[in-house]
């Protein structure tokens, strides 16, 4: 209550001392607490639901072998929480889903009313040793159809094993790039970034985050995912 309601206060309660001397103390606590409320109300602020994403992509997604509670989605939501976001992130991976596999399922996977996706595909391309042509084309369209329905897209990128040889990686590798320079898209340039090499990151095929990979994917991953939740525009529900 500022000086302005203070002062009105006053002023009614001399005036209603003055129609009726018996005007006392309780009375002047009902008062006060219904200007208070009013006050109260009407500076209340808009009802801001939180920031609705999905988390588009494969296992590495979907968590492959963990709880759901340690999946990549779910980390990263209580991280973000824990720094104070407003959001929640629903995990919209499927183990072993490539590229042409997330097109197909693209729109019923992205409900209506989705603020951003995180789009994590492109590993299982690589390890069948699919056309890089093939990978980009499939992932533009994707990034391209989420654009037309006004849904802004964070990517993130993945690299090609050494071992398919020199001209398939860079094919690969600059798809990431080039497509989030294209569309101007909030990048992170390499999803596994933290955990390669580390055997304790993973399970034990070698491939899959551990409970302790996804939680390195996540530190690195954060301040990426905070600058994409800066980028897009509030909306009150």
């Amino acid at each position: 209550m500022g000086l302005c309601e203070v002062s009105r206060l006053g002023d009614m309660v001399r005036a209603r001392r003055a129609r009726h001397p018996g005007f006392g103390l309780m009375a002047l606590m009902t008062l006060f607490a219904a200007l208070t409320l009013g006050s109260a109300t009407a500076h209340a602020a808009p009802d801001i639901k939180p920031v609705q994403l999905v988390a588009f992509g494969d296992s590495l997604t979907a968590g492959y072998r963990l709880p759901a509670s340690a999946a990549f989605p779910a980390v990263l939501e209580r991280a973000l929480k824990a720094r104070g976001r407003s959001v929640s992130i629903a995990n919209a991976g499927v183990s072993g889903d490539t590229t042409t596999g997330g097109l197909d399922r693209l729109d019923w996977s992205i409900p209506d009313g989705t603020d951003g996706v995180i789009l994590e595909l492109g590993a299982n391309d690589m390890l069948r040793g699919t056309d890089p042509a093939v990978t980009r084309k499939a992932l533009d369209a994707m990034i391209a159809r989420l654009k037309a329905r006004g849904i802004p897209v964070l990517l993130t990128g993945m690299k090609a094993a050494p071992n398919l040889g020199p001209d398939y990686v860079a094919r690969f590798d600059a798809i990431y790039p080039d497509l989030a320079r294209t569309y101007d898209l909030v990048f992170y340039p390499f999803f596994l970034d933290g955990i390669v090499g580390d055997r304790a990151a993973h399970l034990d095929d070698g491939l899959h985050p551990s409970v302790k990979g996804v939680e390195t994917i996540v530190a690195g991953i954060l301040p990426t995912v905070e600058t994409f939740l800066d980028r897009l525009k509030p909306r009150a529900r």
